[in-house]
């Protein structure tokens, strides 16, 4: 067998050189670069992994078996980021999406809109545990109006993203709450308390900038009158409150603790009947020259589910907003989804990512440096790797030990990892979280990111306490850790 031999760190980095570059190109020369140009990037960026791989002595076998492990991992995502294009669909037909930006517009102060975007989102997202169900169906609704009233469509965006990745982050229902203490070592509650030293700040932050904002924002400038949407949509859809019942049994659904994909498949079905029930007009606009009812309502919830959907309204301004592509609209954000775990997957079985970062950990001295190392570490994974579950995980098993030789309590590690790996996950174009929540929202990963303020705030915040030794919990002497060995 050939003797398999470590990476130089020039080497491990140079893949990552090349993507970054490719990357750069794709900006330059594409208008839309989540198409396919990036997907490209992507595989070449692992075939230049490989033949280092090759180089170092590791074989084609072992390298496949990785990638197709690493893309295992990230089948639930795909499969949940279908189901959210096809709940996208009937929620348009059903008029539950249409009816909450009517409603909305009556409700909410267009100066106090990103304060309350912000505020909803994270109510939902805390009740759900899913910042993905959040943002495909409230957040949707809310960008919706948002654009109604004239305000930039990356900054409501930003502002949707900020709250619904706080309940993310901090909901004990959320896939991450629970992972992140179960890497450190520690319990669900305890991590979630000690999280709100450096959340509270980070979210009190973001509602202050948000306020700002709004207060200062040049509504004048709105190209679509509030009334003439109200008009349009009210002519063209029954309201009838009962939709809401739609979002409330799915919120439901979630909160009793039923998986996400039953979940979104229940939320896809109900807006389908609710559609058949309440909007036989626009049952027949999309089915078309189909005479009979039954045969029009099931073409019609089926091509919601997987194709294009385009409504036509008195406005032009507001067709825009009643527009889905259902599944199929989510294909391009799955052949990212797929290239970035095959880059991430050559590179891990080469040992290329671990190469990377042997130097970070041999710079963490201080607490301060080793909980920014953690925090660089996490984005780091969240960049090559593409996934936000990755980025708990290995730095979780890298740094956990490390914590504890050096007297930290395992939830100081769980803040970290989730201060960093779960917030930043959606301001990477290619992970999972960012490719998702663009296509879901419509809206571009770097056009919103610089709006998500909670997410580029949050890891910030944790250095700076590390840094200051705010509220750093170390053990008393004599005290142990409960469990010292390694999972």
């Amino acid at each position: 067998m050939t003797k398999k031999r470590e990476a130089s760190l020039f080497m491990a980095l140079l893949p990552i050189l090349i993507l970054i570059a490719l990357l750069t190109f794709n900006v330059l020369l594409f208008d839309d670069t989540l198409s396919g140009a990036n997907q490209v990037a992507l595989m070449l960026a692992a075939a230049v992994a490989g033949l280092i791989a090759f180089r170092l002595g590791y074989r084609w076998e072992g390298i496949s078996t990785k990638i197709v492990s690493t893309i295992g991992s990230a089948m639930p995502s795909i499969l949940i980021l279908l189901l959210i294009g096809s709940l996208a669909g009937t929620w348009l037909i059903s008029g539950v999406v249409p009816a909450m930006i009517y409603y909305g517009l009556d409700i909410i102060s267009p100066s106090l809109f990103l304060f309350t975007a912000v505020v909803v989102s994270a109510i939902v997202s805390v009740a759900t545990g899913s910042s993905w169900s959040t943002i495909a169906t409230i957040g949707v609704a809310l960008l919706g109006i948002g654009k109604a009233i004239g305000i930039d469509e990356a900054i409501v965006a930003g502002a949707i993203i900020s709250g619904a990745y706080f309940g993310d982050k901090m909901s004990p229902l959320s896939d991450t709450t629970n992972l992140a203490p179960a890497m450190a070592g520690t319990d669900l509650f305890t991590h979630i308390k000690y999280m709100t030293l450096t959340t509270v700040p980070t979210l009190t932050i973001t509602l202050i900038i948000f306020l700002v904002i709004g207060f200062n924002y040049d509504f004048s400038a709105a190209t679509i009158d509030v009334q003439n949407v109200k008009l349009a949509i009210g002519g063209t859809f029954s309201t009838n409150p009962l939709l809401f019942l739609v979002p409330v049994i799915l919120i439901t659904v979630i909160v009793l603790k039923v998986p996400p994909l039953p979940s979104l498949l229940i939320g896809t079905l109900l807006g389908g009947i609710f559609a058949i029930i309440f909007q036989p007009d626009i049952i027949r606009q999309i089915a078309g020259n189909i005479e009979n009812y039954s045969t029009a309502s099931y073409y019609s919830v089926m091509q919601a589910m997987f194709g294009d959907v385009s409504l036509t309204t008195p406005d032009e301004d507001v067709n825009e907003l009643l527009s889905t592509s259902g599944m199929q609209g989510m294909l391009d954000t799955v052949w990212l989804i797929l290239s970035a775990m095959i880059f991430g997957g050559v590179m891990e079985s080469a040992g290329l990512l671990k190469r990377i970062t042997q130097p970070i950990i041999k710079y963490a001295k201080s607490t301060g440096s080793l909980v920014a190392s953690t925090v660089t570490t996490c984005i780091f994974f969240n960049t090559t790797a593409s996934d936000q579950y990755i980025a708990l995980v290995v730095p979780g098993r890298m740094f956990r030990k490390t914590y504890e030789d050096k007297g930290l309590k395992p939830e100081v590690l769980s803040r970290t990892l989730e201060d960093s790996g779960t917030i930043t996950s959606v301001l990477i174009p290619w992970n999972t979280c960012g490719a998702t929540q663009s296509r879901v929202l419509g809206v571009d990963t770097m056009a919103y990111a610089p709006y998500a303020f909670f997410n580029i705030i949050s890891p910030l915040m944790t250095i700076l306490f590390a840094y200051l030794n705010i509220k750093i919990r170390r053990y008393e002497k004599g005290e142990k850790p409960k469990n010292n060995s390694e999972e």
